[in-house]
């Protein structure tokens, strides 16, 4: 047994480097989707600044990580080489269903992913009775109602801030008049996500957190620093001069994607990180825990590895494949008429449906438009902003309870739910965009099954044949990741050929990649 557990254990930490880079490939992705789609930055550069955050959110992310998955199964009752195939099973598959849903560019979420492998893998091994299904119940519901509220939240704040400012987020009146009060909402939620999420294990926010939220009360402090952030916003406003205030809601787009960067490296790292390190744990206590697994349910792990951890998670976002992901949500909330998106028939016959129950009004998102170097400006910064604030809003609001979320899930949902406002959807291709939207639900609700049932499988392989079931799955692994990688490829070059062919440049010069850009093509109407 102690062979066994050696070797997975081994894989296991080399599995962690992989997951890492995945889950940058596709969950971190979608951070920089709101800042690159109004232009505010170039893609290469908005990467980067988030990719810095994410890193110093990992290095100060707690050190003591939860393995068991907060109650999910109950790793008393299973043997060593139970848990140690189920932690190993979950790497095999979420590798693969993260690659293979980048190279789609669909969005998909890690914590209902690893959450559900871990489910399927106690469910084959142990049986129903081990599984806490009210716990698996209460976590699903919980991911459930942040999409819906992210989405209702988001059109209603995006149609008020809409209503004030219009089309005139640069003009000096509209901004005295307008801008402190929205501007200081906007900081007033990114400050909340902070203190309750971004830096939740930092020691003085613990102190400031029971010092005012938790002696005076959430609605009060919430509405104080509203006040304080509106009259702040409002100097800053009169001392500027026309050049400098038209940047006020760029920075608070940039402001979101940091702080929204931050807490994601900082409470995202034990999805990756945690199956590794509970394979570790059981491999030098394996001898002295009387083979129950129960010594690997919290793991300590040094800052060096979260550091490293972080710059693995930072990496996966300069790759192509990320590319792909911020592409298809940029397109799908896309003020332009024409899109490059893929949707299957049905999806956008349903669409259809909803796009003929659509009233006679025009968009309200200003005018289509584009930056100066030519390149389509798919939202304006007030969107921007509003989509990172109030994905923050949403999170903190959730994390405070208690409840699970998921960061990718809130933050599309709110992509979706300003478009809804600014009735993006009745312009040109609103079957294709919106039938891009039910394709990446549905694959919301598809993916964590096929991660319960495949880790279930993959874990029984692993525990009936110990080192040679270690192998089998290795094989799969990477039989699967080569047949998605062609399809994936195959369905670039068909969908979006002009960002297939030039795929490198974004390393030849900065964010001129098509990949992120091919909503230019006339020809994308086509597809």
């Amino acid at each position: 047994m102690l062979s066994f557990v050696a070797i997975a254990a081994i894989i296991g930490l080399g599995m962690l480097v992989w997951d890492c880079v995945e889950i940058g490939r596709n969950d971190a992705a979608n951070l920089v989707n709101a800042v690159f789609g109004a232009r505010v930055l170039r893609r290469r550069v908005a990467v980067m600044i988030a990719g810095v955050a994410v890193v110093l959110g990992a290095t100060f992310s707690s050190p003591v990580m939860e393995t068991a998955r907060k109650g999910i199964f109950d790793p008393t009752v299973l043997t060593v080489g139970m848990a140690i195939s189920i932690y190993i099973s979950v790497y095999f598959v979420d590798t693969v269903l993260l690659y293979t849903f980048s190279g789609f560019g669909m969005p998909v979420s890690t914590t209902a992913c690893l959450l559900f492998s871990m489910v399927g893998g106690s469910l084959f091994l142990a049986g129903p009775g081990n599984v806490q299904w009210p716990k698996v119940g209460e976590v699903a519901v919980g991911i459930i109602l942040s999409i819906i509220i992210s989405g209702i939240m988001s059109f209603m704040v995006m149609r008020v801030f809409r209503g004030a400012i219009r089309d005139k987020a640069q003009d000096r009146e509209t901004l005295l008049l307008h801008g402190p009060w929205v501007a200081g909402a906007l900081l007033t939620w990114l400050a909340w996500f902070m203190v309750f999420k971004g830096l939740k294990n930092v020691g003085f926010v613990k102190a400031i957190r029971a010092e005012t939220f938790q002696a005076y009360g959430e609605w009060l402090v919430l509405l104080l620093m509203w006040s304080g952030f509106t009259l702040a916003t409002y100097i800053a406003i009169a001392v500027s001069n026309q050049e400098r205030m038209k940047y006020l809601f760029h920075a608070t787009a940039i402001l979101g994607m940091i702080c929204m960067a931050f807490a994601f490296g900082q409470n995202d790292l034990a999805n990756a990180a945690s199956p590794g390190l509970a394979s570790l744990t059981l491999w030098r206590n394996s001898s002295s825990a009387s083979d129950l697994a129960n010594v690997a349910t919290a793991v300590a792990i040094p800052m060096w590895a979260l550091f490293v951890c972080g710059l693995l998670i930072a990496s996966g976002m300069f790759t192509n494949y990320a590319q792909r992901v911020t592409r298809a949500e940029v397109n799908t909330g896309s003020q332009f008429e024409s899109v490059s998106l893929y949707a299957p028939n049905w999806c956008r016959a349903i669409a259809r449906v909803f796009v003929r129950m659509r009233g006679s009004h025009g968009p309200l998102a200003p005018a289509l438009g584009f930056n100066e170097r030519g390149k389509k400006v798919h939202y304006d910064t007030l969107r921007a902003s509003v989509i990172t604030s109030v994905s923050a809003g949403v999170i903190a609001f959730a994390s405070g309870r208690g409840l699970p979320v998921s960061t990718t899930y809130v933050a599309f949902a709110a992509v979706l739910g300003t478009g809804l406002a600014d009735r993006v959807f009745v312009r040109g291709e609103a079957d294709k965009k919106m039938g891009r939207a039910i394709w990446v639900v549905t694959c919301w609700f598809l993916s964590p099954l096929i991660a319960m049932a495949a880790t279930g499988i993959l874990a029984t392989l692993v525990y009936r044949f110990a080192v040679a079931g270690l192998a089998m799955c290795f094989a799969i692994n990477l039989t699967a990741r080569w047949y998605f990688r062609r399809r994936a490829d195959a369905h670039e070059s068909k969908y979006h050929p002009q960002a297939s062919k030039r795929k490198s440049a974004l390393d030849e010069e900065d964010d001129e990649s098509p990949a992120l850009d091919e909503v230019d093509e006339p020809a994308a109407a086509t597809h």
